[in-house]
């Protein structure tokens, strides 16, 4: 399903990261920084990461000057179970709340939920949150780091951070111009190390329906940004394009996980992961390209393996979704 919409704006957006992300090539483009431990002063990595999001609306909210009586819907989503940072995160301000989940593709199905809402006038503002932490996700979907397993090249690194994307119909630099809802595609992979190779043939679905649909070639965007395929998943993309869709990327591709960190100095194996990698990078540094008009349009491509480390253990495969939203510079 593709969607174009007439009066989605970005009004602003609020990003804070953890230590390795201050350690990155984009932490000067981040609102806010939780350099000095992975705890940001709790007693829990659960609770730090609610810690996270929590202040990351609070600090969203100061920034535009509103109230929480100003916002119409909260919709957020991470990765613990029953996506619990954003429901403790939530009950902290009065404003109606939808939680969802896509794994690390969270921050597109909001987006896209939120400008649906904001389209039809059932909604005036909306927050869209994601957060995630490299030691929740590391309890959850991997061995912990205290046992010293070592780890594939192919896997990547769970970005820890916050980001608030705040919708309105209020006319700003940025808007939300089109979106994609994804498909869950699943090619019968079941290497829980390589999660690039996972979600990219997901994201090269997504991103062939949306030009398709919309009659466009990659070349319409500056720029199309996929999630976390990390730096094996980015050649898979491209390759698997070419292969399969006679679509050439090379020119306007590029992959959040591969951003976020200096691949080459930081420990980070394939690159970035997580709900909040693509949202740290589209909404902490792209979209302030865009806000200098040193960008006109991204297709934002959040990718995400939706799959439950008890049916992995089960022998089952890992089905994968991503979703496109189309990001284009106003007149104003």
């Amino acid at each position: 399903m593709t969607n174009k919409y007439n009066n989605v704006y970005i009004k602003n957006t609020y990003t804070i990261g953890g230590i390795y992300e201050s350690q990155g090539p984009l932490k000067k483009y981040f609102d806010r920084l939780y350099d000095q431990n992975m705890y940001f002063g709790e007693k829990s990595f659960e609770k730090a990461e609610i810690k996270l999001l929590k202040d990351n609306i609070s600090y969203l909210l100061k920034k535009v000057n509103f109230q929480e009586s100003d916002i119409d819907l909260l919709i957020s989503g991470d990765l613990e179970n029953q996506i619990a940072a954003s429901d403790y995160a939530a009950r902290n301000f009065s404003i109606p709340f939808l939680g969802i989940f896509n794994a690390c593709a969270t921050s597109g199905e909001g987006l896209i939920i939120g400008a649906n809402f904001v389209d039809s006038k059932r909604a005036k503002n909306c927050i869209v949150s994601t957060v995630s932490h490299n030691m929740t996700a590391e309890k959850q979907f991997r061995n912990p780091t205290e046992y010293g397993a070592p780890k594939h090249k192919t896997s990547t690194f769970t970005v820890t951070g916050s980001a608030s994307i705040l919708l309105s119909n209020e006319k700003s630099k940025v808007k939300i111009e089109s979106s994609t809802i994804g498909k869950v595609i699943d090619l019968g992979i079941t290497d829980v190390n390589h999660m690039g190779a996972v979600m990219a043939p997901a994201a090269a679905d997504t991103i062939y329906r949306h030009l398709t649909n919309l009659k466009r070639k990659p070349e319409y965007y500056d720029l199309i940004l996929t999630g976390d395929l990390g730096f094996y998943g980015k050649k898979i993309l491209i390759d698997y394009m070419k292969e399969q869709y006679h679509m050439d990327l090379s020119k306007v591709y590029d992959d959040a996980g591969t951003i976020i960190y200096n691949l080459d100095k930081q420990p980070v194996l394939a690159g970035g992961s997580g709900p909040c990698c693509s949202a740290l990078v589209g909404f902490g540094y792209y979209f302030k390209q865009m806000e200098e008009n040193k960008i006109k349009k991204i297709l934002y491509v959040p990718t995400g393996a939706i799959f439950s480390p008890t049916l992995t253990f089960q022998k089952e495969s890992i089905p994968a979704i991503a979703h496109a939203i189309g990001l284009e510079v106003t007149n104003k």
